[in-house]
């Protein structure tokens, strides 16, 4: 299995007095573009790491078979804490997870499907979108990483991980850099 670990649990520091998540988007809320990409993806399971308004995100998201909850006590302390949260629901048995971030609405299934294919068939312990210099989340790992996520604090996120094992990671070509864009602010959401 490949499962995704889905972070959901910021607080929106940089957009006062609203959660971004919620936040609409081209009509929706700007979780769900990623989600909905995630949820037609061959990913097997989705795990949302929820922290911050987590009944008013878990409110917005339908039902599907293939999304598992789990709230994360200590998201204040950064993006680490909220991965390691998602760890817990991950199998030494699985082949590999891919870490997600909920507020960047361009990434497509297609984004997806090329890590999760990528993790199914190399045996790189790292699998990363790259468009020209740049690499990017989403982020595959070999489920062999998974010790290395134990010892990340703070708003330390994947792409550390991905910088102490750039000699085993497979960078797959990706056409525009736009999909690395994130919502963080007013402006964004023009």
């Amino acid at each position: 299995m490949i499962k995704a670990i889905f972070l959901a649990a910021g607080q929106s520091k940089r957009l006062k007095g609203e959660n971004k998540l919620l936040k609409k988007f081209k009509k929706k809320p700007l979780i769900i573009h990623s989600l909905n990409s995630l949820i037609k993806s061959k990913i097997n399971k989705i795990i949302i790491v929820l922290g911050f308004e987590s009944q008013k995100i878990k409110n917005v998201i339908k039902r599907n078979k293939k999304i598992i909850f789990i709230m994360n006590k200590n998201y204040k302390s950064g993006i680490s804490s909220s991965i390691k949260t998602g760890i817990k629901k991950i199998s030494t048995k699985d082949k590999g997870f891919i870490v997600v971030q909920s507020d960047m609405p361009y990434i497509k299934t297609s984004d997806i499907n090329k890590i999760y294919t990528s993790i199914k068939k190399s045996n790189n312990l790292v699998h990363v979108l790259k468009f020209k210099n740049k690499v990017g989340n989403p982020i595959g790992f070999d489920i062999s990483v998974i010790k290395k996520f134990k010892k990340i604090k703070g708003d330390k996120g994947a792409k550390f991980i991905v910088k102490k094992l750039k000699n085993n990671t497979n960078f797959i070509k990706v056409p525009s850099g736009k999909i690395f864009k994130d919502f963080d602010l007013k402006k964004d959401f023009n």
